[in-house]
């Protein structure tokens, strides 16, 4: 859950991050700003890290930002705290390295979201051919056994049938709806959390 969340939110934290010191802001009022909220598991890191900070329990910021390094799960994160942690520890330019890291992020968004489009293929025709198909052919054998003769019945072993119709009817859309669910969790699964 972590893990998705994270990937979720890093292009704006970084964004965020990228507009406040551009303007001026710090990087600890731009950490600030963004551990009050807004950005999932993010904000509540970096709220932790404050909070640390101003009780006096930390070690500095650059031992925290090293230490939730080792904890986030994804690497867009990742390289975001290192960018951070170099920019305390070398003074580099960290708007620049920011504005790289949001386009780089950017492109794996996109091409998440393009290798998701690709993977569905055919998945939502599929779909609507079973949701629509399947019940029409149910219904359709559920009356031939009414539309054949009698004497026709006999000969083809229908009459044995009739009275259990209703059964095979609704079995068959109770199969065509947990088809159908089954095609909609293989969407849902492969969904990249954006």
């Amino acid at each position: 859950m972590r893990r998705i969340e994270e990937s979720r939110e890093i292009l704006y934290v970084i964004r965020a991050v990228d507009v406040m010191m551009s303007s001026g802001v710090g990087l600890e009022a731009a950490m600030h700003t963004i551990g009050r909220g807004g950005y999932g598991v993010i904000s509540e890191d970096f709220a932790s890290v404050l909070e640390r900070l101003q009780s006096g329990k930390s070690p500095g910021l650059e031992k925290e930002l090293k230490k939730l390094m080792t904890t986030c799960e994804t690497d867009g994160y990742r390289r975001l705290l290192n960018t951070l942690y170099n920019n305390l520890t070398q003074n580099t330019d960290i708007i620049e390295t920011l504005k790289k890291l949001g386009g780089r992020m950017e492109e794996e968004r996109s091409e998440a979201v393009k290798e998701y489009i690709e993977g569905l293929g055919g998945l939502p025709e599929t779909m609507l051919s079973v949701g629509m198909l399947s019940p029409i052919l149910i219904a359709v054998l559920a009356l031939a056994p009414q539309i054949v003769p009698k004497d026709l019945q006999g000969m083809l072993g229908l009459s044995g049938l009739i009275p259990i119709l209703p059964v095979i009817t609704v079995g068959g859309l109770g199969v065509t709806v947990l088809l159908m669910a089954f095609i909609g969790r293989k969407a849902h699964t492969t969904d990249p959390g954006l």
